[in-house]
């Protein structure tokens, strides 16, 4: 098979398909896609909210007391409570089964079977959590708050995609640490604060891009290196006595150490992409992994393209696939699918050894579904109603050819055939409740505009007992009476990071604060969470060459490998043209750096 290339039916911008995704393509009986990788993955992320919660009535017989759900009141959603919805005192089949009518197109039948088919309040692995009501896309939390995204986590809160750690707050992207504080892509971290991208480190503080370090404060590009001040090194009685003098429980203090480490950071070379332990990989923040093209925030995966937000290992032989992992392979065009499934296509939240499954929508432990809404231990079911295995073969593949037949068509003309994920418009979220708002952010001009979902904030009237600028400078000042204050968040609502515009300090939050030495922060959780992840680079590659002997950085070492003039070494890098960073390329960085 030939490369080919093809118009995008959303963005109509050209994309490629190679020789290789013909391939896949086939073993996986499918049809190649009609949607550029980027406007797939913008269309499945439609279909995930993780951190924006309701309280909200549930549905549940004889259940009168509200829950706390990522579907608001306004949803057309029959909702359960997390322990009801996994019993088995319901009948799953029929609640919400129905015969295929062929006179419809099949997306039109699903939504209708996604009104009326129960879902759980939350996204989480009950009974696993533990203390952690309002946490969301999670499993093994225990003492844990606004905690998503998240797996074996205890005494934590606010913070996304977190594995393995402990006694945290305010983390993005962060496994197997302990005690860290506002950071962003940090692995096997101790007590690791106002940092990015730093592995196996401990007593770091304003801290970029650095591996095996400890005692170090607002460092960038350090191996394996102690006891250094913006990368100069001190003894270990000049480095303690500095860090006193620096006054880190003040928050002015904080405020402008923060600017100043971050100023250091543009002055020293980038890598063209983050990431370690990979072998022939395009991505960024790749780890663990082989053979991946495109591949974004991903650990442990192999033989795969267009992959993010993989965190549990391994994840084997997908294209098109979003989040989670742990042991699954034959994965397309799915979002929210791990824990040993395999062979899933156009699909979400399918888990636990799943096979075979189409078209299908938090459904677990169960083969041979095409169209189906919440079920569990099931298997050659088609809309929620059961079929022997014959019946079911001959009436999927009769689907399969209807859908070509009729598609279905949504308010922007699109036409969607057997191979396309959900509809956007099917998505029961508007598109800033969920994480496409954060990966791709629009306004709502420019989301209705997109035939996307928009959801208007609820009004809070929340009222202020302490404006921000009233908070003490010093943790030492704060009294345990803060915990019943409401503080305005210093935002006010005026930015685009879906400010709460006031929030609480929770008890065990100001207990950390105190143990680390921190002061109060100024802003609510949903802002602190932008703030952070505006840290990481966009799900997407620019082509540049490598800008070592640009005269932007004097190299430390004569690069042997380009002695006069510019490097001419290309990549494919997340640090679009415009950027102020210097970036080079793998040569240049680890001649640098290593």
């Amino acid at each position: 098979m030939n490369q080919e290339t093809k118009q995008c039916n959303k963005c109509k911008e050209a994309f490629v398909i190679e020789p290789e995704d013909f391939q896949f393509y086939e073993k996986m009986q499918v049809p190649p896609p009609t949607w550029c990788p980027e406007c797939r993955l913008i269309r499945r992320l439609v279909w995930r909210n993780e951190s924006t919660l309701y309280k909200r009535p549930c549905n549940a017989p004889g259940h009168t007391e509200d829950v706390i759900s990522m579907f608001s009141a306004d949803k057309s959603i029959v909702v359960y409570d997390q322990k009801y919805w996994w019993s088995d005192a319901w009948d799953r089949l029929a609640q919400a089964g129905q015969d295929y009518d062929f006179s419809k197109p099949f997306f039109e039948q699903f939504r209708k079977l996604l009104r009326s088919a129960p879902m759980p309040a939350l996204s989480t692995g009950y009974p696993t959590m533990v203390r952690s009501e309002y946490s969301n896309w999670a499993g093994d939390l225990k003492n844990c708050y606004l905690i998503v995204d998240a797996d074996f986590v205890e005494d934590s809160a606010y913070g996304s995609g977190i594995i393995h750690c402990k006694d945290s707050f305010d983390i993005d992207f962060t496994r197997h640490s302990e005690l860290c504080y506002f950071s962003f892509d940090i692995e096997k971290c101790y007590q690791t604060v106002y940092s990015v991208s730093c592995k196996d480190c401990s007593d770091v503080y304003f801290s970029k891009d650095c591996v095996g370090c400890s005692h170090c404060f607002g460092c960038v590009n350090l191996r394996n290196k102690k006891y250094h001040i913006f990368n100069k090194a001190y003894s270990q009685e000049e480095y303690e006595a500095k860090i006193k003098e620096f006054g880190l429980g003040s928050y002015k203090n904080l405020t402008d150490l923060k600017a100043r480490s971050q100023e250091l950071w543009l002055k020293y070379p980038k890598r063209s992409y983050r990431g370690l332990h990979n072998t022939n990989v395009k991505g960024d923040y790749v780890y663990h992994s082989k053979n991946v093209q495109y591949g974004f925030l991903i650990t442990d995966v192999e033989d795969s393209k267009y992959i993010a937000l993989i965190h549990s290992k391994p994840t084997k032989d997908c294209y098109d696939y979003t989040d989670w992992g742990d042991n699954v392979q034959s994965i397309y065009e799915s979002m929210s699918v791990g824990l040993g499934a395999e062979k899933i296509r156009f699909s979400h939240l399918v888990f636990a050894n799943a096979r075979e499954v189409e078209y299908s929508y938090f459904c677990t432990r169960s083969s041979n579904m095409f169209g189906c809404v919440g079920l569990k231990d099931k298997q050659y079911c088609i809309l929620n109603k059961q079929y022997s295995k014959e019946e079911y073969k001959e009436l999927r593949e009769k689907i399969i050819e209807h859908m070509n037949k009729m598609p279905y068509v949504d308010a922007a003309q699109r036409v969607y055939r057997y191979g396309e994920f959900f509809p956007p418009d099917m998505s029961p979220f508007g598109y800033n409740e969920t994480v496409a708002y954060e990966y791709f952010p629009l306004t709502k001009t420019e989301a209705v505009d997109g035939k996307y979902k928009w959801k208007d904030a609820e009004e809070k009237n929340y009222q202020a007992t302490v404006r921000a600028d009233e908070l003490p400078d010093t943790i030492d000042a704060v009294q345990d009476s803060i915990t019943k204050e409401i503080i305005g968040c210093e935002h006010g609502g005026t930015c685009n990071h879906k400010c709460k515009t006031a929030f609480r300090i929770i008890s065990q939050e100001l207990q950390f604060y105190k143990r680390m030495n921190l002061p109060l922060p100024r802003l609510c959780p949903s802002c602190r969470h932008y703030e952070r992840i505006a840290y990481r680079n966009p799900l997407k590659l620019w082509h540049r060459q490598c800008m070592c002997d640009y005269k932007v950085y004097e190299n430390t070492i004569k690069h042997q490998h380009h002695p006069d003039g510019r490097c001419p070494n290309e990549f494919e890098t997340s640090y679009s043209n415009d950027r102020k960073e210097i970036v080079y390329c793998e040569q240049c960085y680890q001649a640098e750096v290593i």
